[in-house]
């Protein structure tokens, strides 16, 4: 093989590659019996007695600026913080929920994606999403600590303990790791049940989508009895004007869509959320990788080429050299 030939072939499997690329497998449907939650930032009033609950349930301390201080100052995800609630502030900040002047409350955690990336990237089957309730959980016992998870978020969900020895990645796991299960035994998550507004709601992903555009039909300024902790069967309601709704429910559809959707009165942009697109990074990286790498055929033919053109090259450079 003369060494143009070589680059021929090389830059033909390429083509093909991309043009294998270019027929990506589509988004992961939601699993049938998904559960999720719903968090709506104009009924949140900042108490943070889901990052309360959230750290009970983990055996998780709370974060403090000070020896003193006895309440969580958590400010974003970490090794010991698995939900946080965020402040949006603009301008006088006087008017809640106001895209200006205003300012409203953000809940972070990680947002159990349809289609996720991280189960996508992890080498070692740490991450794992449940084909019924599409719960995506961590398993620390063969998590081998590559922090290929936190590459493959989206979102920043995934955190590490680089205070630790022996460090372990931490999320969000909806209270159904080992050891707690919540939701497979009948209950909700923590933070769902302890919210006193019904800001975070728990329940199927379909029931949670449909309350989610009901809310988006109301009139700014009704009355309505919002449901608190599940919604197909909440234990009491939160009565509250209505707001004007971004007509946008984040996690319908975002990379995929995900199990736990929000909605806001101020853009989402503003609210921290990436630019994310419909379609998830995994359906688009699980085919260059399948394609490429598919028995290994392109890397091994590759190989050999360049191994033949080097091994060509040295015995012309010898037989050239000798009298």
């Amino acid at each position: 093989m003369k060494r143009r030939d070589f680059l021929k072939a090389t830059l033909g499997g390429t083509a093909a590659t991309l043009c294998t690329t270019a027929e990506a497998r589509s988004n992961l449907e939601p699993a049938p019996e998904a559960v999720g939650m719903l968090f709506d930032s104009t009924l949140c009033v900042g108490c943070k007695a889901c990052v309360s609950i959230c750290k009970e349930l983990n055996d998780m301390p709370p974060v403090t600026d000070n020896n003193q201080q006895s309440w969580d100052s958590a400010r974003d995800l970490s090794g010991e913080t698995l939900n946080v609630i965020k402040v949006y502030k603009n301008g006088d900040a006087k008017t809640k929920d106001a895209e200006i002047n205003g300012y409203c409350f953000e809940k972070r955690s990680c947002m159990h994606c349809v289609d996720p990336g991280c189960v996508s990237v992890c080498p070692c089957t740490a991450m794992r999403q449940n084909k019924v309730t599409g719960i995506v959980t961590h398993h620390p016992d063969v998590c081998i600590g590559c922090r290929n998870c936190m590459v493959g978020c989206p979102y920043n969900v995934p955190q590490f303990e680089y205070n630790e020895l022996f460090g372990q990645i931490h999320k969000c796991q909806m209270c159904n790791q080992a050891g707690l299960e919540r939701v497979d035994k009948g209950q909700m998550t923590g933070c769902a049940e302890v919210c006193p507004t019904g800001a975070t709601l728990f329940g199927p992903r379909k029931a949670l989508l449909q309350e989610a555009k009901h809310r988006m039909q109301l009139k700014p300024g009704e009355i309505y009895n919002y449901p608190r902790g599940d919604v197909s069967k909440p234990y009491s309601h939160h009565e509250k004007e209505v707001p004007a709704y971004r007509d946008h429910i984040w996690g319908e559809k975002e990379a995929g869509g995900t199990s736990v959707m929000h909605i806001s009165t101020v853009p989402f942009d503003k609210l921290g959320m990436p630019a994310v697109g419909d379609r998830s990074a995994a359906s688009i990286a699980e085919t260059v990788q399948h394609s490429i790498y598919n028995f290994m055929a392109l890397p091994a033919v590759a190989l050999a080429g360049l191994t033949y053109v080097v091994r060509r090259n040295t015995d012309d450079d010898n037989d050239g050299g000798e009298s």
